[in-house]
């Protein structure tokens, strides 16, 4: 089982309480991955959030997933790593849609914690105000996703070429 002290550096769970932290602890699971290991694959259902105990995560997205011609023949491409402290899949908890993009071991081994939807749903109406932290955490972290993502987009229509 995790050791409530690493959750306690996670940011997601920042503002927790001592009696909160071993109720989120209860309902993940430790895993482990190695170099280049599937966590997920982008265009499949999700059903759980991770965070990073150790390790790093390299999150892609397949050009080719959009089907168009000419990205066919293009690797995926990779759009952050994530580190320490840090989680990835949230939408899951939020959603029930598929996987925006893929997660693959990056470094030598990763120890993740993961999260289900259902049990992480379940804590939220029994711990109101616990839910409520976690779910602005997760909020204020999507939307600098969001926002950054926006810049990117800004970004390469300016400089893309103009009919």
């Amino acid at each position: 089982m995790i050791e409530v002290t690493d959750l306690k550096q996670v940011e997601l769970f920042e503002g927790l309480t001592e009696e909160q932290l071993p109720r989120i602890a209860a309902i993940g699971q430790e895993e482990h991955y190695v170099k280049d290991q599937v966590i997920f694959r982008e265009n499949t259902p999700g059903n759980c959030m991770y965070i990073v105990l150790d390790g790093e995560i390299e999150i892609q997205v397949d050009p080719g997933i959009l089907g168009e011609d000419q990205s066919q023949d293009k690797p995926p491409f990779s759009i952050t790593l994530i580190r320490r402290g840090q989680n990835f899949g949230e939408v899951a908890l939020v959603d029930q849609g598929v996987r925006s993009a893929s997660a693959i071991c990056h470094s030598r081994q990763a120890q993740l914690f993961s999260i289900p939807r259902d049990a992480f749903l379940q804590l939220c109406e029994e711990d109101l105000a616990m839910g409520y932290r976690v779910m602005f955490h997760i909020a204020a972290d999507l939307s600098s996703r969001i926002r950054t993502t926006d810049f990117y987009i800004r970004g390469r229509l300016l400089l893309a070429p103009r009919e």
